[in-house]
């Protein structure tokens, strides 16, 4: 099966050549891997640099988005591909990661859509108490079962895995799915700038056709770098609420669920902001609220 690599970058130029090695060194190298370049600083240089595997560089003159960059890489898909993987730039595969990735492929039903790579790097360091309470999953807040999403929702995470893994939504981050499926499928628009859930939306919706699983055995490595002083935290609380609910209404799940957990989440946020006088909590809380607010006020 022939393999195709889609990338959304924006003025990572290290980051994007590691990833970009560590394509080159697969034991099964990719059949095409696209570069979709949005940043201030091109890193057409980088791209170039690379010996070995072709690499197709697009850049992408409109406003950053991972989403809609993902999809101005299919357009550039060769046709011959089956597979396509949206990657993400600040990630490392293992040597054998696309090999073993391929395997399950040849081996995989029909009814098998879209399959994750598997995170060796993964850590939750978040202390989100309440989703493990047994009250949130009675009141359909939040699933104890990882990678299963409630009908508030919310989705829960589900981290590194053993062995293959069945799921009802996947990162988009190392996301490989069914290239015909692809022709109805793409990232929904809405989702722009930093696409927050976007892969949340676009993969329950494939599940809603056929299965999701994680490889255990084809791994990457994950080294996020942290937010930048200028990532604006208020910004992002107002974005927490809107695509929250706009995915929640999308497929039909429960919105009277969701402004619960939308309150809870406020509400937490609010204590870590006064307890902690942690100033970027109390951003996003504020930005939790005004959306809020807002909504409430348009319905």
């Amino acid at each position: 099966m022939r393999i195709a690599f889609i990338t959304p970058t924006r003025d990572r130029p290290s980051q994007i050549a590691r990833m970009l090695e560590s394509l080159n060194a697969q034991t099964r190298r990719p059949d095409q891997i696209i570069v979709v370049d949005a940043g201030r600083r091109p890193v057409k240089a980088e791209v170039e640099a690379v010996q070995g595997a072709a690499v197709d560089y697009e850049p992408w003159t409109s406003a950053p988005s991972s989403a809609a960059q993902r999809n101005a890489g299919l357009a550039r898909l060769r046709d011959d591909i089956e597979l396509v993987c949206f990657f993400d730039d600040d990630q490392e595969l293992h040597p054998d990661a696309v090999e073993h990735m391929l395997r399950f492929w040849q081996a995989a039903p029909p009814d098998v859509v879209a399959a994750s790579f598997n995170e060796a790097t993964y850590t939750d360091q978040r202390r989100l108490f309440w989703r493990r309470l047994g009250l949130g999953a009675l009141l359909g807040l939040y699933s104890r079962k990882p990678g299963r999403v409630a009908p508030s929702g919310w989705h829960a995470l589900y981290g590194k895995v053993e062995q293959n893994t069945e799921c009802e939504w996947l990162s988009s981050k190392a996301l490989v799915v069914r290239r015909n499926l692809l022709n109805t499928f793409q990232f929904d628009p809405f989702f722009e700038g930093y696409s927050y859930l976007e892969d949340l939306e676009f993969t329950y919706g494939l599940s809603r056709h056929g299965r999701l699983m994680i490889v255990a055995d084809a791994q990457f490595d994950h080294d996020q770098p942290p937010r930048g002083a200028d990532f604006n935290w208020r910004d992002f609380g107002r974005m927490e609420v809107r695509n929250r609910l706009y995915f929640v209404r999308k497929h039909g799940l429960s919105v009277s669920r969701c402004y619960l957990g939308l309150l809870i989440r406020l509400s937490m946020t609010l204590c870590e902001a006064l307890f902690k006088l942690d100033r970027t909590a109390w951003h996003r809380a504020l930005g939790n609220a005004e959306e809020l607010s807002r909504t409430h006020c348009r319905e």
